[in-house]
């Protein structure tokens, strides 16, 4: 009898260890839009980031990384929100971006409606309209970050660089455009292509910085800043070029 009580007791002893055991530990998430919850997701506040363009730099780094990491939260994009942009629009950033469709802008930057103003031409080349809209988000719009967004293996750049003979239609005022910095950086390290990608960024930044009448006033008082990024389409990352964060302007 002592004999099966003991039995008893151990079963029912190893039974409960098993159980602990089998328990997963449930590790509790921070509530949304709280201080640590901003923190893993690399949040900057969207009127900071529309007042202030280093914000609005920070905020687009931000929303990148959680692209990236698979954080992305997918702001501002329900019903609510088209609701209250009804009467008009303050997008924290003008984005002047290639055309290409594996470059979605919203999506990359972990953005939503409302939030970026975009301007998309192949290879990102600039024309009237193009700076125009451009003028247009800074005097109507207030906005006061300008990013030039190039990708890698970008066509546009790519035909640059080939300089095929015969280029139909008006594709050859895209090429024509490109060419001064595929000259520039012919003697690069690396892929031609990206290379030139690159140096197409840095050269499409210089031009607007110098652009009159407005652009260039407002960019060297400081009240808007005009910066130059590429596009990773292997990996998803966007790199701010280090040349184009230099010396900026402080407002006066």
């Amino acid at each position: 009898m002592k004999k099966s009580l003991l039995i008893v007791l151990m079963l029912i002893s190893t039974i409960g260890t098993f159980a602990q055991k089998g328990k997963k530990t449930i590790k509790k998430n921070p509530p949304t839009n709280s201080v640590q919850w901003k923190k893993d997701h690399y949040i900057v506040d969207r009127d900071s980031a529309y007042a202030d363009p280093r914000l609005a730099i920070k905020k687009l780094m931000g929303g990148n990384k959680r692209f990236i990491e698979g954080k992305s939260i997918k702001p501002r994009q329900d019903m609510q929100t088209i609701k209250k942009l009804e009467n008009g629009q303050a997008p924290f950033a003008t984005i002047v971006g290639c055309s290409d469709s594996r470059v979605p802008n919203e999506m990359i930057f972990d953005q939503g409606l409302g939030d970026l103003f975009i301007i998309r031409t192949a290879g990102q080349v600039s024309a009237a309209a193009s700076y125009g809209s451009m003028e247009f988000a800074v005097l109507k719009l207030k906005t006061k970050l300008i990013v030039v967004l190039g990708h890698t293996e970008c066509g546009a750049v790519a035909a640059a660089v080939d300089r095929p003979e015969n280029v139909p239609g008006h594709i050859v005022t895209l090429i024509n455009d490109i060419k001064p910095a595929v000259s520039k950086s012919r003697h690069f390290v690396g892929s031609p292509v990206n290379n030139a990608v690159r140096q197409n960024v840095i050269e499409q930044v210089k031009s607007l910085r110098d652009l009159d009448p407005i652009l260039h006033q407002k960019y060297v008082d400081g009240e808007i800043l005009i910066v130059g990024a590429v596009y990773d389409i292997h990996t998803g990352k966007v790199e701010f070029l280090e040349e184009t964060l230099l010396d900026l302007p402080m407002k006066k």
